[in-house]
């Protein structure tokens, strides 16, 4: 209890009062300037002057405490003197004109430039802070509220090179995003205010440069200084943050007719950007202790490639163009993922496969002219060939149940999406003939033609049972001829659901003619596939027996 409380006095004795003073101290010292200013003892020039020699005076006070131990203590008398030097140039040319702007953001650029100095010799992360707020506050004390782009933006470039530079020797990751943020805030405050259409070549060059220095972030730190979580989220986060900002800023910037066309193009220079990043990336995964970091890193700079890459689809083409695009993304990634050996990548393919598949099952519905040799049967024979390519790609690891299981969900599609296909040719081969025997007007001759109209949809439906009778009875023969119980499951089941259509509702629906053959095509594929299990085409007896006698 009695060391507890000696060590709370001590506390308060040596660090409380100690700085409860100093503040006290500069309060008293700020209320006798006021007066001074007041009653005019001290001019302009004057109070500047004192401002700045105060701020020096403070910085180089505060390294008596550094040298004692009082680390924290001297950091923080130091952003005191650093903060009044700021406040005594912006004085001296914003409120006094003393100074020409030139000169006080040269005078900014050098208060800067030494608490960089000194964060790098001291190792003082706050420092370095300090003069990354510092930096980025001197083009908004300086301003004169006209556009001085090229200046503006050059001189923020510089400094985020040289916090690059400081990050490239010293473990400050949180720095990134600092730079990150400011550098945002700084070109969307000067685009709100100064922006114009004939700006938009220097715009976007600048804006490219700061995206590139952000890019390479990850090239040029040391990840083996970012393993704190801060560190790791810094880097990662400001990685995704970078590839959205620019990518964002190119719609805005090409939101133009003449230069709408160009966005899908520079989507695909991005992701080719990202590509290459991801590249350089590989020999840091595999050095020893920056394995995980730095692979997140590499995933995430694929992801960020491929996201560009799908999003430049639809911005570059249109209707079914769109779907053919991810559909063939699908396949390719998925190849590259199997060759690189990167799961993320394959992840990433089933995801571009499911934009495809989705697209082309819910818009690509469009009417034809032509029986199966039409634009959307070709786009369903592409999504089954990216699929049957996708399972042959995967032979090679059917020893992984999840990867089975991911096969055998690509073939049960495979088989859907032909079957939908095949519907959908039904489909638009009578509907053109139910449109065209429609009666147009009333007169004579309207009984018969809605007699033929009914007498087509009777067929069409007829042709849906026999579309699925046909389909079910090739996957049976391929099933049995391949040995393949999982495709003869499948037929199955599609069989089991042409009972249950011929049953249910062709018996009430369709004319006694086409029932009889519903019912008679339905019969003899039952019959004849019912007679190959029977003969026991398969084995299956022998090896039913043979399991129970290993039991």
């Amino acid at each position: 209890m009695t060391d507890d409380t000696g060590d709370l006095e001590r506390r308060i004795g040596s660090q409380w009062l100690n700085r409860i003073g100093i503040i006290a101290m500069l309060i008293g010292a700020s209320y006798f300037l006021k007066y001074a200013f007041e009653n005019g003892w001290i001019g302009p020039a004057g109070r500047v002057a004192i401002g700045l020699l105060a701020g020096i005076g403070v910085v180089l006070w505060s390294e008596r405490f550094r040298r004692k131990s009082y680390v924290a203590f001297s950091y923080s008398l130091k952003a005191v003197g650093i903060g009044v030097l700021y406040l005594s140039l912006w004085a001296a040319f914003q409120l006094y004109h003393l100074i020409p702007s030139g000169v006080a953001f040269a005078a900014m650029v050098i208060v800067t430039a030494s608490t960089a100095a000194l964060a790098l010799a001291q190792d003082a992360e706050i420092l370095a802070a300090l003069a990354l707020v510092g930096g980025f506050i001197t083009p908004a004390l300086v301003s004169t509220g006209e556009n001085h782009q090229i200046v503006l933006f050059s001189y923020v470039a510089l400094l985020d090179v040289a916090m690059l530079v400081m990050l490239a020797y010293r473990p400050w990751r949180r720095l990134l995003t600092g730079s990150f943020i400011g550098t945002v805030l700084m070109y969307v405050g000067w685009y709100s205010a100064f922006y114009t259409n004939d700006q938009f070549a220097t715009t976007w060059f600048f804006a490219t440069v700061f995206m590139l220095i952000f890019a390479t972030a990850p090239l040029v730190i040391d990840t083996r200084m970012a393993a704190s979580p801060q560190g790791s989220q810094a880097l990662i986060v400001v990685s995704l943050l970078n590839a959205a900002v620019y990518f964002i800023q190119v719609l805005i910037l090409f939101d133009t007719p003449q230069l709408r066309p160009h966005r899908a193009w520079v989507a695909v220079g991005l992701a080719a950007i990202y590509i290459v990043i991801g590249r350089a990336l590989v020999p840091k995964v595999q050095r020893e202790g920056e394995d995980r970091l730095n692979r997140v890193l590499l995933l995430l700079h694929i992801g960020i490639a491929v996201g560009l890459l799908t999003v430049a689809i639809p911005l570059k083409m249109s209707g079914h163009w769109i779907t053919l695009g991810w559909l063939v993304e699908a396949a390719v990634l998925f190849w590259i993922g199997l060759r690189a050996r990167t799961h993320f990548i394959r992840v990433l393919a089933l995801l571009s496969l499911g934009l495809g598949l989705v697209r082309l099952l819910t818009i690509d519905n469009w009417a034809t002219e032509r029986l199966l040799f039409n634009e959307r049967f070709g786009l369903y024979l592409v999504a089954i060939a990216v699929l049957a390519f996708m399972v042959a790609m995967l032979r090679n690891e059917m020893e992984n149940p999840t990867v089975r299981l991911l096969a055998g969900a690509g073939v049960v599609a495979i088989n859907l999406l032909a079957l939908i296909a095949l519907c959908w040719e039904v489909d638009a081969y009578w509907e053109r003939l139910i449109q065209a025997a429609k009666p147009t007007a009333a007169g004579e001759g309207l009984p018969g033609a809605w007699r033929e109209v009914r007498s087509m949809r009777i067929a069409r439906d007829f042709s849906y049972s026999a579309v699925w009778m046909a389909y079910g009875a090739a996957l049976m023969v391929v099933g049995f001829w391949k040995k393949l119980a999982f495709l003869r499951w499948q037929a199955i089941v599609l069989i089991g659901a042409t009972i249950l259509k011929v049953f249910i509702y062709d018996v009430s629906a369709l004319d006694r003619v086409y029932r009889i053959v519903s019912f008679v095509a339905l019969g003899g594929l039952l019959l004849a596939i019912s007679f190959l299990y029977q003969r026991d085409v398969l084995k299956l007896r022998d090896r039913a027996e043979a399991a129970e006698a290993n039991r």
